[in-house]
């Protein structure tokens, strides 16, 4: 495919033309194509694919592999150039990056901090890449972004939820994409007031680590500002698989409502052991008992099977929309897998290819350049409408999901239905939010 809209190039001036060059950004000047980590050098560019392929949430980091192989496929030419069609920005044309082949090489975060930020060094040091993106865990992310910062190079965060990504651990060479915590419970909590009213009491499972605490903090708050009471919090670990020493306490503790701030195969197992336990059909405080998980993904509904019938959570995209986009996607994603795509891997995608169009826009792949290139960056067409890399702090605006579980669903993939998007304007928030407060941005790291 092609595109009319010529990829933009510095070129070194004197004289005159140097002083005129001096006004321009960053990025359009020749001096920003050299002197970086892991500067390609030959017909090829290499990108990192760090995902969870063992652990917890294996199921996650096989769909975002999934998917980033699918945008490379994209990027080189091959395939049917699925969302690189619908994207408002026309500087990609299918012949890898900035004329470069695109290659990958791939790590296991094995959703373990310490784990992905070895791979992810190992992927910058010993096989050049120049972008490393990827993981399905907020904790995993914070870490790796950190590690991008300090060695020059661009991290596309993948599947990370938590506030702290882009609130107190943000970095200037990291960008998100998916939505965050703030955003879930501002489209949450309007729709449990209309379903089951303001006077209720929660209990909040909540996976120990930093995604967990930002989810709980942002769900509380909305919640609890509408009218509901928080009757209890507990932490459960990660690793946890049997969530029933967790479930019991709930009965006796008057909660009318249970929280499950778990994620990936935790939420399935939590869920499952809460219906075991026979919350579902329990009446408490003369109000049918309820159970809430704030963030879903069609692959944990597909492991909860028939358990998340009519249970209300948010999600960053799902592959039933209709817009061109979306549908661009999943046509592409199903002829390659034979599925529908997950909102991880939707994602995944979209950021590899915001990265290589920005690098493209960016007439270099200097960090710096393509940080300058994606702040403040407004774009359509991606499976989300209109959406915003704010510069402030590098997380993407856009309209949010509120979806629950189908009653009758007519396949297994056909498990949770949309039943409001949240505008933008209902989960915007100031950069200094208080559930964002502390760190700062810093600037940019171009490395070597």
């Amino acid at each position: 495919m092609s595109f009319n809209n010529p990829t933009r190039r510095g070129l070194l001036k004197t004289g005159a033309a140097a002083s005129a060059a001096l006004t321009l950004p960053t990025y359009l000047r020749a001096d920003g194509h050299s002197g970086f980590t892991n500067a390609p050098q030959g017909s090829t560019v290499t990108l990192g694919f760090n995902v969870p392929q063992s652990g917890p949430y294996a199921d996650e980091g096989a769909d975002e592999l999934r998917a980033y192989e699918l945008a490379v496929e994209h990027l080189n030419g091959g395939g049917d150039g699925g969302l690189m069609n619908t994207f408002s920005s026309k500087a990609l044309k299918g012949n890898g990056i900035l004329g470069k082949k695109v290659e990958y090489v791939t790590g296991d975060t094995q959703t373990k901090s310490d784990a992905a930020r070895a791979s992810a060094k190992s992927m910058i040091e010993k096989d050049g890449a120049v972008m490393i993106t990827g993981g399905s865990s907020s904790g995993v992310a914070v870490a790796v972004q950190a590690l991008c910062q300090e060695a020059g190079v661009i991290f596309m965060a993948g599947l990370t939820h938590s506030n702290d990504t882009t609130g107190k651990d943000k970095r200037a060479n990291g960008f998100r994409h998916f939505f965050n915590s703030y955003m879930s419970g501002a489209a949450l909590a309007p729709v449990l007031a209309n379903a089951y009213g303001t006077d209720r009491k929660a209990y909040h499972l909540t996976a120990d680590y930093n995604w967990g605490y930002t989810t709980e903090e942002a769900v509380r708050s909305s919640t609890e500002a509408m009218g509901w009471e928080t009757v209890n919090a507990v932490k459960t670990p990660l690793t946890q698989t049997d969530f029933s020493a967790y479930i019991a306490p709930v009965l006796q503790s008057g909660a009318d409502t249970l929280v499950l701030n778990h994620y990936g195969g935790n939420m399935v197992n939590s869920l499952t052991n809460a219906v075991q336990f026979g919350l579902r059909d329990k009446q408490v405080n003369g109000k049918d008992f309820q159970i809430v998980v704030p963030l879903y993904s069609r692959l944990m509904a597909k492991g909860a099977g028939a358990n998340v019938k009519g249970i209300f959570g948010s999600t960053n995209w799902h592959w039933s929309l209709t817009d061109e986009g979306s549908k661009a996607f999943v046509k592409s994603f199903g002829e390659k897998y034979g599925f529908p795509p997950s909102q991880a891997a939707h994602t995944c995608y979209v950021q590899a290819l915001l990265y290589a169009d920005a690098v493209e826009r960016a007439g270099s792949f200097n960090p710096c350049a393509v940080v300058e290139a994606l702040e403040g960056f407004e774009f359509d067409g991606m499976g989300n409408g209109k959406t915003l890399y704010r510069a402030e702090d590098h997380q993407c605006f856009k309209d949010v999901l509120v979806v629950k579980g189908k009653e009758n669903p007519t396949s297994e993939f056909d498990l949770l239905e949309i039943v409001e998007i949240t505008p933008v304007e209902q989960v915007t928030y100031a950069p200094d939010h208080p559930q964002f407060a502390g760190g700062s941005l810093g600037t940019c790291n171009p490395g070597a």
